[in-house]
């Protein structure tokens, strides 16, 4: 009763908390971990029970130096309420090379190690509670159907939550059944691991971007849109990811309405968390797909470099807070309303996009005209980028961010002139 509790205390200090932050998510992560877990647990009463927080996904976390501070403070936790951290990643090797699998202070369980009789049986529970949620007294799939399914996983979790979030699209209620059908013929005994979630994932984009749906226009605009929410370094909201690529949010929206069954997107255009619900769809995306939908690796980082360096140079002025009259005054204590979500991520990220873009085998002419296209849109603007830098008290990236870029750009200058 207790933990109970104890957990919903928890959880209305930690919603309280976040409700109050102004764009937590950008903070560094050790301010993450004292506004979120200790501050909150430092109001708790002392207890026996554990709580237990759940961090999902670590090998998605793009930055390694991030990834590396976060993990090195969960190992160093203490505080007077007991707790727990049950972290779940994919076996990268950056998280290898971390102090989280010592295993003198950790313990660790390789999902390919359960045996698959009683995975098989979580899955089947899994299919057979969300179908009872959604489709009480359903008549159209059978014991056989849920069989089928089963099987067709493979033991892996993200096929069966796929193919039901496909099955169950709420937009199409009346094609339930051959959505079942196409799900359930997927055979993937005895072939790569990836094979039958690749064969879902095919799926799912074909309903999308079937011809007699959809133009080559709009075709090319879902890629682009896929392309930057694979890309993004961080979170986004639908407005600010349709500002940054000029769209109206409701077209952004328009053009994943099929993908819900592999993209998240919020309910709420202001709400973040517009992301993919596995990387693995990234990588059959870049590199698996078919050639209608295969999405080239540089894509993102194109569509967001040039993104963010319009975004700069169209919103970038003299004393953009309209917070001080003077130099010599303090920054707001919050981010001023003028500095929208999307103006921070370009401020913060165009030098990792021209970076990412460069990178990825471009040739080198595309590499100078983009250098051309940061000399005419950012460099006029550098003294009102720092200006919003320092109010997002972040102006001492300014230097590492400015290397990215310039470096990026002078490789390709001496490649083109060495050729």
């Amino acid at each position: 009763m207790y933990s109970c509790m104890a957990m919903h205390r928890m959880r209305g200090t930690v919603r309280g908390k976040i409700s109050r932050l102004d764009r937590i998510a950008s903070k560094s992560v050790c301010e993450q971990i004292r506004l979120l877990l200790r501050q909150p647990l430092s109001a708790l009463s002392v207890s026996s029970c554990p709580i237990i927080f759940i961090i999902d996904a670590l090998d998605e976390l793009r930055n390694k130096g991030e990834l590396a501070q976060l993990l090195e403070l969960i190992m160093g936790f203490k505080c007077a309420t007991p707790v727990k951290f049950i972290l779940t990643s994919r076996p990268e090797m950056h998280i290898h090379r971390t102090p989280i699998t010592n295993l003198e202070h950790t313990s660790i369980l390789k999902l390919h190690t359960i045996d698959p009789v009683e995975v098989q049986y979580d899955i089947r529970r899994y299919i057979l509670v969300t179908l009872a949620e959604v489709a009480k007294e359903a008549t159209w799939y059978s014991s056989t159907d849920i069989d089928a399914l089963v099987a067709a996983s493979n033991s892996l979790f993200i096929f069966a939550a796929t193919a039901l979030k496909c099955i169950l699209d709420p937009d199409d209620d009346d094609d339930r059944s051959a959505r079942l059908r196409r799900a359930t013929s997927i055979v993937a005994q005895g072939t790569a691991a990836t094979a039958g979630l690749d064969t879902m994932y095919e799926l799912v984009l074909t309903g999308a971007s079937m011809s007699a749906t959809i133009d080559a226009d709009e075709l090319d605009r879902l890629k682009s849109i896929l392309a930057c929410i694979l890309t993004l370094r961080t979170s986004l909201t639908v407005q600010a990811l349709a500002d940054l690529m000029k769209l109206k949010p409701g077209i952004l929206r328009s053009s994943l309405r099929r993908l819900h069954a592999v993209v998240n997107v919020p309910e709420d255009d202001s709400m973040l968390g517009l992301r993919t619900l596995h990387a693995s769809f990234g990588d059959y995306l870049f590199s698996r797909a078919p050639a209608r939908i295969c999405i080239p690796s540089s894509l993102g980082h194109d569509t967001l470099a040039h993104a963010c360096l319009e975004m700069m140079s169209s919103s970038l002025h003299f004393n953009f807070s309209q917070w001080c009259s003077s130099s010599y005054e303090p920054n707001p204590s919050t981010i001023p309303k003028s500095i929208t979500l999307s103006l921070e991520y370009a401020c913060m990220h165009w030098a990792h996009h021209v970076a990412g873009f460069v990178h990825s085998d471009s040739p080198a002419y595309i590499a100078l005209a983009l250098d051309a296209e940061i000399d005419r849109m950012f460099r006029p603007k550098l003294l009102f980028w720092l200006e919003v830098l320092s109010v997002l008290r972040k102006v001492g990236l300014a230097p590492s961010l400015l290397l990215i870029a310039g470096s990026a750009v002078c490789m390709s200058t001496l490649i083109l002139c060495a050729c």
